[in-house]
């Protein structure tokens, strides 16, 4: 064994995999803008795609189950006077979208419940294009990005090149609130429960804002090379992760303090790769999954966040670069086909492909700790609530599993594994599922229980010292053919007894922890290890790592496992118990035990003297010396025993002592 620790992760295995092409999207014309957005944005029922058109900005919506070729002409979203650069959905409101352009403009659009991307025409058949709800308006200059809040119904923030970023009440259409920049913002992200803001700048800044209060709360460098760069904030916690470049280039993530700014990013930056493109992040907080995308690139990396650590997990790779990506909110997934996270790339500017994220399972029924309660479409502010400095702790969850059921989506109160809100009082809520322990999420210590191929393997506490129960009497009975005088001796000789009652339950023993069906092993975590299994203990000058330790092996087919190496002996850690010598003997008891069991059984079997010849006594006297030889190797196997009891508290401690460094490294 090579000792090595591997850590285990339910979501070690997630794989991605692509739409077969019948579920894609064709002929779509993404517009060729060179302004760093993700040019795509998903909910649960639409994709919207920035447009390739002439005569102004425009965009399209594509419902998603309208797949397959688009016709040539489809109806857009017109309005805009210049290109449209980002779009985004209302988390509250299915149908409300809105648009941020170089003309300066913010568009607030409704979607019609009748729409169509193939057959919403007009009464000679052509595509009627659909126009803005209303204009917001009020930046100087182009608006980059626009980004609905998590939790207040209508709140919209958006980013624009007058180095402001500005808080908007979408049903009224006035500005909450102004946050000034010292230069261009090219990425935001808000706080889990919307009262903070992360703001990254063309400066090479971040700076987190409280919204309402209109100031930073913390401010300092991100990446160092000159490209844009990314941030989004990472869930119910106070951590943010940023992708960048160094200034040799590197592609960079890094993980950052929300509050704490000033101290540097938290264990270093983690290198990617050398390529030219921007790094896009999604996070997903129900996994504490990062997901970055490359721009020019098919590649999709994917980090499970734990600790203030990002592990990798795995990558999905293509050959079709992507420009933009996006999202499908989490009750979109696929719950019955164990989906985690729905995603959309485009290939080639013609083309989005659907992306799905799965966990390999085989399981008919939920999981449930793969989808925890996640946001729900009810907002748990109103933008007046939320303007007054009215707050909660995130957004309104859901039980995941009616989307399994089929049955009407269940509010809940968020806990704190995963979302602390509660839900206001005017909105009802029901009793609050139990949440998974944090084992059972798999964040330390879970095996992929359904994936054979999977070689997650945790280190687990060592088993406590194995104890045998003191026998209690024996039940006699009769054989047929028995003399009084047999049964009488068997009756007074205590020692059978024992013999007897040890015999079984080293049976039962071997029989429940057969290491011929399971080796323990440190790497594969097992709790159970028979007592003749336990390696003997070694002087401090010999002493071998324990993950080295080569379990001693038990026949199967014995009744009686073989005897280990007691503990008095210090033999080479190479030598197993059947070549280790007790004493002068050349067998062990267990196997003299054996031998003499067979002889008494083959003599007595085999005998052509019938028991009316033979003298009762001579045949007591025998039976005597048999039970006597048997005692002497009942009393070595007990001393064997009770070495190796001893054998297994000394193991014990020095495991003990060996977690508890670990510990201590861990911390530190």
């Amino acid at each position: 064994m090579s000792g090595k620790f591997v850590r285990a992760s339910k979501y070690r295995h997630v794989y991605g995999q692509v739409a077969k092409k019948e579920r894609q999207y064709e002929n779509i014309r993404v517009t060729n803008n060179a302004w760093d957005s993700n040019l795509i944005q998903a909910n649960s029922k639409f994709l919207a795609v920035n447009w390739n058109s002439s005569g102004g900005g425009a965009f399209a919506v594509i419902p998603l189950d309208e797949v397959g070729k688009a016709p040539d002409q489809v109806p857009l979203f017109r309005g805009h006077t210049a290109h449209v650069l980002d779009t985004d959905f209302n988390p509250f409101d299915d149908y409300c979208i809105a648009s941020g352009s170089d003309d300066g403009k913010i568009g607030i659009w409704e979607i019609p419940k009748d729409y169509s991307f193939h057959n919403y025409t007009s009464a000679d058949g052509e595509p009627k294009d659909l126009e803005p709800k209303k204009f917001l308006q009020g930046h100087g200059r182009k608006v980059g990005h626009v980004l609905f809040h998590p939790t207040a119904q209508n709140v919209l923030a958006s980013s624009s090149l007058d180095y402001t970023v500005k808080i908007w009440d979408i049903s009224t259409g006035k500005e909450l609130f102004n946050l000034k920049h010292p230069d261009m913002v090219t990425s935001m992200s808000f706080s889990y429960n919307g009262n903070h803001l992360v703001t990254v700048s063309r400066d090479k800044k971040l700076r987190v804002w409280d919204i309402r209060a209109g100031k930073i709360v913390s401010e300092g460098p991100a990446h160092t090379g000159a490209k844009n760069q990314r941030v989004v904030w990472l869930g119910n916690s106070d951590r943010i992760a940023t992708t960048g470049f160094s200034k040799l280039s590197d592609r960079q993530v890094g993980i950052w303090d929300a509050f704490n700014l000033e101290k540097g990013d938290l264990g270093g930056f983690y290198t990617l790769d050398q390529s030219s493109g921007i790094v896009m992040p999604f996070y997903d907080d129900s996994n504490k999954i990062l997901y970055l995308v490359g721009k020019g690139d098919g590649n999709i990396r994917y980090f499970e966040f734990q600790n203030d650590e990002l592990f990798e997990l795995s990558e999905f790779q293509s050959v079709d670069p992507q420009r933009g990506f996006a999202a499908a909110p989490r009750r979109a997934v696929s719950v019955k086909n164990n989906e985690i996270l729905k995603g959309f790339k485009t290939v080639n500017d013609h083309c989005i492909e659907p992306i799905s994220f799965h966990v390999p399972r085989k399981a008919d029924s939920f999981q449930d700790d793969i989808y925890p309660d996640a946001p729900s479409h009810i907002a748990a502010l109103s933008a007046e609530e939320w303007a007054s400095g009215k707050s909660t702790e995130g957004p309104l969850l859901f039980n995941m599993k009616s989307l399994f059921d089929g049955s009407e989506p269940m509010l809940v109160p968020s806990s704190a594994g995963n979302s602390e809100p509660v839900p206001p009082a005017t909105t009802p809520s029901a009793p609050a599922a139990e949440e998974p322990s944090a084992s059972e999420k798999g964040d330390v210590g879970q095996k992929e229980e359904s994936t054979p191929q999977s070689t997650e393997k945790t280190l687990t506490r060592p088993p406590s010292p194995v104890t045998i129960p003191k026998p209690s009497a024996p039940k006699t009975s009769k054989e047929n053919g028995s003399s009084t005088a047999i049964d009488e001796t068997l009756k007074e000789d205590k020692t059978v007894n024992g013999l007897l009652m040890r015999a079984s339950q080293l049976d039962k023993d071997n029989d429940a922890e057969d290491p011929s069906k399971d080796v323990s092993t440190w790497d594969e975590g097992e709790d159970n290890v028979p007592p003749a299994e336990l390696p003997p203990p070694v002087s401090s000058a010999s002493r071998v790592e324990e993950s080295k330790l080569v379990p001693a092996k038990t026949e199967k087919s014995k009744t009686i496992p073989q005897e280990a190496v007691p503990a008095t002996q210090t033999p080479t850690p190479e030598a197993t118990p059947s070549q280790t010598k007790i004493k002068t003997s050349t067998s062990s008891p267990a196997t003299r035990l054996e031998e003499k069991v067979e002889e008494f059984t083959t003599t007595t079997s085999d005998s052509n003297v019938s028991d009316s010849t033979v003298a009762p006594t001579a045949k007591t006297m025998g039976l005597k010396q048999s039970v006597e030889t048997l005692s002497g190797l009942v009393l070595q196997l007990s001393q064997v025993v009770d070495d190796l009891k001893r054998a297994s508290l000394e193991k014990d401690t020095r495991l003990k002592a060996v977690e508890d460094k670990l510990a201590q490294l861990v911390g530190k």
